[in-house]
């Protein structure tokens, strides 16, 4: 007969498990166009379930230089077999790509 202490662990953790926290998951691009990634090939995320960053996809910035100021693009979009690391929001029904994983 587990104690109670042990009872109310095993409650505890049940409930952080069933309310699905945030989480880091990493993941690899299979497709570019459409977008889809896939999490260390358990799951495929299509672009309804990703929220992405500049980090992550071409957008244009505004810079001055020499006294000009002008529109430039900034070319981040993801490539096929691009890894990457996304932050699951608490639910687990959208995933942030943050970034890209660079190994050295």
């Amino acid at each position: 007969m587990p104690s109670l202490v042990e009872l109310i662990q095993k409650i505890a953790k049940r409930a952080v498990e069933e309310a699905q926290p945030t989480s880091i998951e990493y993941g690899t691009v299979v497709s570019a166009n459409p977008l889809n990634i896939s999490l260390e090939q358990k799951l495929t995320l299509d672009s309804t379930h990703l929220i992405l960053t500049n980090n992550v996809k071409d957008f244009e910035v505004e810079m001055t230089v020499d006294g000009v100021r002008k529109k430039y693009t900034v070319h981040n979009q993801l490539k096929n077999g691009d890894k990457v690391i996304l932050f699951r929001q608490q639910g687990g029904q959208k995933f942030v790509v943050l970034d890209k994983v660079v190994t050295s």
